[in-house]
């Protein structure tokens, strides 16, 4: 998909501000750092839009990208270290629950995971937690250029045993840098439109 027209409509925190068409949401869902910014980026054609932190856990709000007038990318926040109070990493827990349990035109989660490593226990238990609320999800195993060609499947299969893919869960191999598995990831959120 060639996306020419982006803008982030709004950065939300209650339902009360979700933009109001029903046009269709994928939320992006990983560990703070895992490289939700940069997919962003890859897959809308832009250097910039989302912001990239050196500081994991600067998203502290639903991010809601309208892309072409016909679908929505919302960036929630990372989970995993972000050097927040314990207070404030379980108000973003109970956001990000609302959006993700409630929303209607939530259509698809794209959990991003980091091919480099297994799963850490907080990707296990965000699979789980979708899984638990039938939510349907897309697996990104990104940083796919920092592993050799030869190794992929051997990360893959890590990955897959670690979090107990379901049968029809979709896991992809993606790099921000190279672009490899962009054209598969529009493919497979075309296909849950």
């Amino acid at each position: 998909m060639k996306v020419n027209n982006v803008e982030l409509v709004i950065s939300a925190v209650r339902p009360e501000q979700y933009p109001g068409e029903f046009l269709p949401e994928f939320a992006l869902a990983g560990r703070s750092n895992v490289g939700k910014s940069s997919f962003i980026n890859r897959m809308i054609g832009r250097k910039s839009m989302a912001r990239i932190s050196s500081r994991p856990g600067k998203t502290q709000t639903l991010n809601f990208y309208k892309i072409e007038e016909s679908l929505y990318f919302v960036d929630v926040p990372g989970y995993g270290f972000a050097k927040v109070s314990k207070k404030e990493r379980e108000a973003w827990g109970r956001m990000i629950e609302t959006y993700i349990t409630m929303r209607e035109q939530l259509k698809a989660v794209i959990q991003i995971v980091d091919l480099r490593h297994p799963p850490t226990e907080d990707d296990i238990m965000m699979y789980d937690f979708l899984k638990h609320n039938g939510i349907p999800c897309v697996i990104i195993a990104t940083k796919a250029d920092k592993i050799p060609k030869g190794k992929w499947q051997k990360h893959l299969k890590v990955t897959k045993e670690a979090l107990d893919i379901e049968e029809g869960d979709e896991i992809i191999l993606f790099s921000s840098e190279t672009g490899l598995g962009k054209d598969q990831v529009w493919a497979a959120l075309n296909s849950r439109r």
